[in-house]
């Protein structure tokens, strides 16, 4: 765990992936269907974490299952996090709370690592910064039950798993998309979230880690 925790310090400290980690799980609609690409002044802010944490000798990271409520996010799979509230002084501070909040990690147990590349979803018109950071001990999660319907904690070596990789055809608003996604053990992991996981992905593989497990 510690060598994985300095390597990614040091990773994140250099120039990101960016747009072109991102864009490997970008719906092909995403572009054809002419979404703005640049937040506007107006647009919301928020920020999720990425928890990286030992199990069973290896490491996991953990997504939520949001409950089914109306809006474009319910029921959909993604990390912890959330929109950011006037008392948040950073995006740190609104990954650390939110995380807090839905899944029960105290903040002062996670070792903040770096930042990912903030990422604009034209759907909500958020802009969403990513946070990485780590704890040194497996956690025990405490769910809120009115923001997370389970908990799918996820080993890295099967993230980078090609074969996780696959593509469907969903239909919405009369349109049929081409969308790329992750196959978590048989969850879905697609959008903002899998595109956020890509730039992380790429990020891991440029940096040569082998993992444990």
């Amino acid at each position: 765990m510690k060598k994985l925790i300095d390597i990614l310090s040091r990773e994140l400290k250099k120039p990101l992936p960016g747009l072109s980690g991102q864009n490997r799980m970008a719906s092909f609609d995403r572009s054809r269907l002419r979404f703005p690409t640049e937040p506007g002044d107006n647009s919301r802010t928020a920020a999720v974490l990425l928890l990286l944490y030992p199990r069973h000798g290896k490491i996991f990271t953990v997504f939520i299952q949001r409950p089914s409520y109306p809006g474009i996010h319910g029921g959909q799979i993604s990390l912890p996090g959330g929109k950011s509230e006037p008392g948040d002084l950073s995006p740190e501070d609104t990954a650390l709370r939110e995380t807090r909040e839905e899944i029960g990690i105290t903040p002062s147990r996670v070792l903040l690592l770096g930042k990912l590349s903030p990422l604009y979803i034209p759907a909500s018109d958020t802009v969403v910064q990513p946070v990485v950071g780590a704890v040194t001990k497996p956690p025990a999660f405490r769910p809120d039950p009115t923001e997370v319907e389970f908990v799918i904690e996820t080993a890295l070596e099967e993230l980078l798993d090609p074969q996780a990789v696959h593509h469907k055809m969903e239909i919405w608003e009369g349109h049929k998309l081409h969308i790329p996604y992750y196959n978590l053990t048989g969850y879905h992991l697609w959008g903002a979230t899998a595109m956020i996981l890509s730039e992380f992905i790429e990020l891991l593989q440029r940096s040569g880690l082998r993992l444990p497990g």
